[in-house]
């Protein structure tokens, strides 16, 4: 798709001609307004992130704001609540897994609770669901106490399961059936005023890329918009006025600072949307931790599609406002707004973040607050170990510059390359889109374990294999074609690469140097990289042909020990990836 979305005020109303109906069946029921509380990829997010959302600051510039944490983010959606008498919460993925200490230890049942608490009633199944295998997803579904992955399950308190459901349209089990139901139905009112909505859920085609093979054995993932159109009608037979997708696949805008912008959207949510039925009134999308409200029938005016998404870590909620006429069985009016959830202010690697008077601060809710703190509490002892100290802050880059490694990647690829000597290992690489968190020291320099956790929260072990120079660079081009999202991998302190965006996918890579010397194709090399690359995770399908695999230690224990080695570990400042088309 070669044109653009154009921005989307905030608010922005997508008024549509409702059909010509009798004169005496308009008078007999007004139209009905529903609202629908949005959220996506909270990755069990249950304390403030000590992230922020840039916000417009009034002037034409923009402002971070100090935002997230699950009571907080509770309050703000009881508010929203409280506008609208009808309403519904939804979710379009990944509210678990990739979380914080205190959720991932304890199998992120706490974030299933919080969700319950917040009145959660659909959500779509996202990649990151998947990644401690389909039993353990289910588990998450239906409660109880089965072990499925080395950790307890049921540490703190019976686990009852998730009272909102799963929905997974194009998730196909060996025998052909959803592994949860597709679609869901909510109705409001009764007589001539009763109005349904129906909603999709489903994940991203390109799930078996994104997550373990054995974690999905046995399931397929169907294209995404052929299985919105076949639900469609089927919805509409079962009476539903309006249909609202949940889809765990998104966009990203331009380096714009207000969340309800849709300035140059672009993404793997934009030819979906192209195929879909015009009777889809509504996308809430995720995955990329973006945030957009965009009028799609600015691009295509059949489809008059409003399109949300509300970032992270709970860090925003979208107020969706569909106005139905039931006479007509139709939307006659729609309009979205992501609301910032304000939380307290804190001081991080780049300064202090204060609040901001320009938009509304939540008080956190005091029920979710007590929960949360119960497995803050329990995992403490984990997460106050010292492992080290740091010579300074270490992130990688924010916005669009995201799918770099920066000082942090480097910081990491050292440590994998480290732990991985005694198995051959003469370069490593990780992957900028497994980095979950900045590290930050405290004023001593020192680092807890807490803190590596929440960078690599996935619980990775290090492959070492062989792959001759040939394959290095084509494993680096595949992560920089056009086929997916687009990363440069992190590489160890002895390589440099150069590439090149303008180049034609596959050809991106200008120079690759290995010890300060042109890698040679013909030559063979021992590569460090998570078990997550090796199995050809997102799109490294060199990876997974790698030879002679030899398993190591995890990369939260490497890099404990890479920080645990020296008394103060230097954050390497080197650039280590050129990028010539910037």
């Amino acid at each position: 798709m070669t044109r653009l979305l154009r921005f989307a005020p905030a608010f922005a109303s997508i008024l549509l001609a409702a059909c010509a109906t009798p004169q005496a069946a308009r008078q007999a029921a007004a139209p009905v307004e529903i609202g629908i509380v949005a959220i996506n990829d909270f990755h069990g997010a249950l304390e403030p992130p000590r992230q922020a959302v840039p916000a417009p600051d009034g002037m034409g510039g923009s402002a971070p704001v100090p935002a997230g944490g699950a009571a907080w983010l509770a309050s703000a959606i009881d508010s929203i609540k409280a506008k609208h008498a009808n309403h519904v919460v939804v979710a379009a993925g990944d509210l678990t897994s990739a979380s914080q200490l205190a959720s991932s230890i304890y199998l992120d049942e706490p974030a299933v609770g919080v969700m319950n608490r917040v009145g959660l009633e659909f959500n779509a199944v996202g990649n990151h669901e998947f990644d401690r295998g389909r039993r353990e997803l289910l588990r998450l579904q239906n409660g109880g106490c089965e072990k499925n992955t080395t950790r307890e399950p049921c540490q703190i308190e019976a686990f009852k399961g998730a009272a909102y459901k799963y929905l997974s349209a194009s998730t196909i089990t060996e025998d052909g059936s959803t592994l949860f139901p597709a679609t869901g139905l909510k109705s409001f009112g009764t007589g001539a005023s009763k109005v349904t909505i129906g909603f999709i859920g489903l994940s991203l085609k390109a799930v078996p890329e994104l997550v373990s093979p054995d974690g999905i054995k046995g399931l397929t993932f169907a294209d995404e918009a052929d299985t919105i159109n076949r639900a469609v009608p089927l919805l509409k037979q079962q009476g539903a006025d309006a249909v609202v997708v949940l889809i765990h696949q998104g966009g990203k805008t331009t380096d714009d600072p207000d969340p309800n912008g849709c300035k140059g959207m672009t993404g793997e949510i934009l030819p979906i949307l192209a195929r879909l039925d015009p009777r889809v009134d509504v996308v809430v999308s995720g995955h990329t931790h973006w945030a957009y409200v965009c009028n799609y029938g600015d691009v295509d005016p059949a489809r008059p599609i409003l399109l949300t998404s509300a970032g992270v870590y709970g860090e925003l909620v979208t107020d969706i406002t569909l106005t139905i006429d039931p006479a007509a069985d139709r939307v006659v009016a729609k309009a979205a707004h992501n609301v910032i959830v304000q939380s307290p202010g804190y001081t991080g690697g780049r300064g202090a973040v204060p609040n901001s008077d320009r938009y509304p601060r939540f008080a956190p809710r005091a029920d979710v607050g007590e929960y949360v703190q119960r497995y803050v509490d329990a995992a403490s002892a984990y997460a106050r170990q010292p492992v080290g100290h740091l010579s300074g802050p270490a992130e990688k880059p924010d916005g669009l510059a995201s799918n770099t490694g920066g000082l942090l990647g480097n910081l990491l690829a050292d440590a994998h390359l480290a732990a991985t000597r005694d198995a051959g290992a003469r370069i490593a690489f990780t992957n900028p889109f497994g980095i979950r968190a900045p590290l930050v020291p405290a004023a001593d320099g020192s680092v807890t374990f807490g803190q590596i956790y929440a960078v690599q929260p996935f619980n990775n072990t290090l492959i070492t294999e062989t792959l001759t120079g040939a394959e290095i660079r084509q494993a680096i081009e595949e992560g920089l074609d056009d086929s997916g999202a687009q990363q440069m991998l992190a590489p160890s302190a002895n390589v440099r690469v150069t590439y090149d965006m303008t180049r034609p996918s596959g050809q991106r890579v200008v120079a690759l140097t290995i010890d300060g010397q042109p890698i040679d194709p013909a030559a063979t090399y021992r590569v460090a990289i998570n078990n997550f690359l090796a199995g050809g995770g997102d799109g490294y399908a060199t990876f997974a042909r790698g030879t002679d695999a030899r398993i190591g230690m995890s990369d939260l224990d490497a890099l404990a020990a890479w920080l645990a080695a020296v008394p103060v570990r230097q954050v390497p400042p080197e650039e280590r990836t050129v990028r010539l088309d910037k």
